[in-house]
């Protein structure tokens, strides 16, 4: 039987296995925070060091916050499409505003929901805007740049440890067709986010066709079950992952508009 130890609970997949253990003790992040350094920390107190092959995830919120993607509603000014939009269905024409002004398309405006396409290219509620676990009258918005700080995080731990890790930026989105929320890749750094299964035989000698499975979302969903959202664990380090190491984007998963049936 696996030793069960005192300190953070993991989740383990016995035999063939991979574990989840929870960064916990981060402090609440502020901008100008030296992220990095805080993960550091966090992993030094939680697991001792990094080994081989370690996939770090975090939660988009602290790195927006670190970063500086914060805007105050008290600076917004609402223009008259979310002056209609806010006033028809009860809602902050400045939360709008920010929301209009964070998406490069609205794929759906109604019933007081706005679904977006972000600037980067990620189509989802709000344009990832959120207020949740911000100061009041602050809304947070999502990394400029979710690969580049995926990158910077993941050349200090790899500095800091002398080993080759892997970084997944995380954040929430619903679902089309399906109800509850769950925590999907918007960032990578040193994994292939992608698994390509075509052209190889399945258990049954079948080639398969169309099989690309996104690894990093299924990582990032892990992780959340750790995360929680309640309990302010904003990094997880997951191990015994085997994935393909290079350089990637989180660009690769995003659709092409002309393979999307929906757009």
């Amino acid at each position: 039987m696996q030793e069960i130890l005192e300190g953070p609970p993991d989740i383990v997949a016995m035999g063939n296995s991979i574990s989840i253990t929870r960064m916990a003790g981060l402090p609440e992040i502020r901008p100008g925070d030296d992220l990095s350094s805080l993960i550091i920390q966090a992993i030094r107190k939680n697991c001792g060091k990094l080994e081989e092959g370690d996939v770090c995830v975090i939660a988009q919120k602290i790195v927006s916050k670190a970063e500086g993607r914060l805007v105050s509603l008290n600076t917004v000014e609402p223009s008259s499409k979310a002056l209609e939009f806010a006033e028809a269905f009860d809602k902050d024409a400045r939360l709008v505003e920010v929301v209009l002004s964070e998406s490069k398309r609205i794929v759906r405006m109604e019933r007081g929901i706005i679904i977006s396409e972000t600037w980067h290219g990620f189509v989802c509620a709000n344009a990832g805007v959120d207020s949740s676990n911000a100061d009041a009258g602050l809304v947070v918005l999502l990394p400029s740049d979710p690969d580049a700080s995926a990158r910077r995080v993941r050349d200090s731990l790899k500095n800091e440890f002398d080993t080759e890790v892997a970084v997944v930026i995380s954040d929430t989105f619903g679902r089309p067709w399906r109800e509850g929320l769950v925590n999907v890749a918007i960032g990578v750094a040193g994994l292939a986010p992608l698994i390509d299964y075509r052209g190889q035989p399945d258990s049954k000698g079948h080639t398969l066709r169309v099989t690309i499975i996104a690894v990093a979302d299924e990582l990032a969903s892990a992780a959340e079950l750790m995360m929680k959202k309640t309990d302010g664990v904003p990094a997880v380090i997951i191990r015994g992952f085997e994935y393909e190491r290079r350089e990637a984007s989180n660009q690769e998963m995003i659709r092409r508009g002309e393979l999307d049936l929906f757009r």
